[in-house]
């Protein structure tokens, strides 16, 4: 089959993790690397794997329309949006690594097939790639949610300038993404950036108050849920498996990043990587007439 035509704009350290990633797919093809800095790191690495470049940010798909059917907008949440208005006129494919909000927020392991029927897809954030599924267990095995809250714990290194810049965003989508997939009445997401050296691997903890809690069930669900994401993030790990104590139900999973561009601690920026190129290829076959 052909490649699905594909340009990253941001070249930042998550748009030069995706361009690695998408190097080694048999579905997809990097036409275009955009940044607005020639002479950065990320521009340097694509240029040596004989990538095109350009530092014209979005004027460079405006220019060229015909370069690429999807693009991966890893900018920042206010930039997305005014990139989003651009882009849905020339009508691309868009899959938003900020927590923007704009378009359908996918987590590859639950709504995959949903999501690629939509042209703006949102991969949420890190912490919500690596506890939502958790989350939408424990709604599919109770029937009344309370309450949940989401604590993930990152390498101060791995928070990149617009992680940190969009942070108001990533709380307000990341509590969006739980309450959505969950169905629980009230939620709340915490991210801790940890200075300690050596780095720390990201760890997301998730709580939740429940009636009638079902351990058993939840437990299985849970085991079945990692391996499923095992399939596109390798390195998603489960540390506690659920237990209840002081009323309420408690899951730690951990996310080691791959080492492609970036160090393996960084698996904040690797888990949401991974679940975007997952969404990527799977809108290749589709185009390509390969799914079911």
């Amino acid at each position: 089959m052909s490649k699905l035509k594909v340009a990253i704009l941001g070249s930042g350290n998550i748009g030069t993790d995706l361009l690695i990633k998408i190097q080694r797919s048999e579905y997809l093809e990097c036409m275009l690397f955009i940044g607005r800095n020639l002479s950065s790191p990320g521009m340097a690495k694509a240029i040596s794997l004989g990538v095109k470049v350009s530092d014209q940010s979005i004027n460079a798909i405006v220019k060229d329309p015909d370069c690429c059917d999807l693009i991966f907008d890893a900018t920042s949440a206010k930039d997305a949006k005014y990139h989003w208005e651009i882009l849905e006129k020339l009508g691309k494919i868009v899959i938003d690594m900020t927590p923007a909000k704009l378009g359908g927020l996918c987590i590859p392991a639950v709504n995959l097939q949903d999501a690629i029927e939509q042209r703006n897809v949102n991969m949420v954030t890190c912490g919500g790639q690596a506890s939502i599924p958790i989350a939408y267990l424990i709604g599919q095995t109770h029937a009344e949610v309370e309450y949940i809250e989401v604590v993930s714990s990152i390498s101060s290194r791995s928070a990149g300038p617009a992680t940190r810049l969009n942070l108001d965003e990533y709380i307000e989508t990341t509590e969006e993404g739980v309450r959505v997939f969950s169905n629980a009445k009230k939620t709340k997401a915490i991210l801790n950036l940890n200075p300690a050296n050596p780095c720390i691997d990201m760890q997301t903890t998730i709580f939740a108050k429940v009636k009638n809690p079902d351990i058993k069930a939840l437990t299985a669900a849970v085991n079945n849920m990692v391996a499923k994401i095992n399939t596109y993030v390798p390195g998603y790990q489960l540390l506690v498996a659920p237990i209840y104590e002081n009323n309420r139900i408690v899951v730690m999973v951990k996310a080691q990043g791959l080492g492609d561009y970036l160090p393996k601690y960084a698996g904040n920026l690797d888990i949401i990587n991974c679940a975007a190129i997952a969404v990527a290829e799977e809108y290749a076959k589709k185009v390509a007439g390969l799914l079911k």
